[in-house]
């Protein structure tokens, strides 16, 4: 009799248990949605992205990307300062990232095709910088970058280079 006994506690606690177990589910379901609706609407108040690639492209893979160098750092002319008659210099090492799954990628983005077109994308490089001084290209280098992607796009009439990073950066 003890053992029915027990065995009838132990089923009418795992019942109790199962419903606290779902009524909690529900619970902190609820919650959850309400917290993941939050977030959102912060995000969207702050215009924040929350996908992983800008303006709506696709993140490129690691095993899509490719990487094109320029062989010596370029000695880039700066705009002067106001009131100021010194000369001032960026030297700067260039990597571009290259798509090779890009449309343009088969035409353009072997290293001898890139290596003939470096004066052009050279001299794309050199006209932005000029536009910066010292100061505003030292603070503005993700403007800069994106100026000059969106400038080697438009040469190329493609987007097969999506990135360019800038290495070993000096001013002076």
């Amino acid at each position: 009799m003890k053992k029915n006994l027990i065995s009838v506690i132990i089923l009418a606690l795992l019942i109790v248990n199962i419903v606290l177990t779902a009524i909690m589910m529900f619970s902190v379901t609820g919650a959850s949605k309400k917290t993941s609706a939050l977030v959102d609407n912060i995000a969207t108040v702050l215009n924040l992205e929350l996908a992983t690639s800008e303006e709506g492209e696709e993140a490129v893979s690691m095993a899509d990307t490719e990487t094109y160098s320029f062989a010596e750092p370029m000695t880039i002319p700066l705009k002067k300062s106001e009131g100021e008659d010194k000369d001032h210099y960026c030297i700067v090492s260039i990597t571009l990232s290259i798509n090779n799954k890009a449309d343009g990628y088969k035409e353009y983005g072997s290293a001898e095709s890139l290596a003939t077109m470096e004066g052009l994308i050279k001299d794309e490089i050199n006209s932005v910088f000029a536009q910066y001084t010292m100061e505003e290209a030292r603070d503005n280098q993700e403007t800069i970058k994106k100026e000059i992607i969106g400038r080697i796009q438009t040469m190329f009439e493609s987007k097969f280079i999506y990135n360019v990073s800038f290495g070993d950066i000096m001013f002076g």
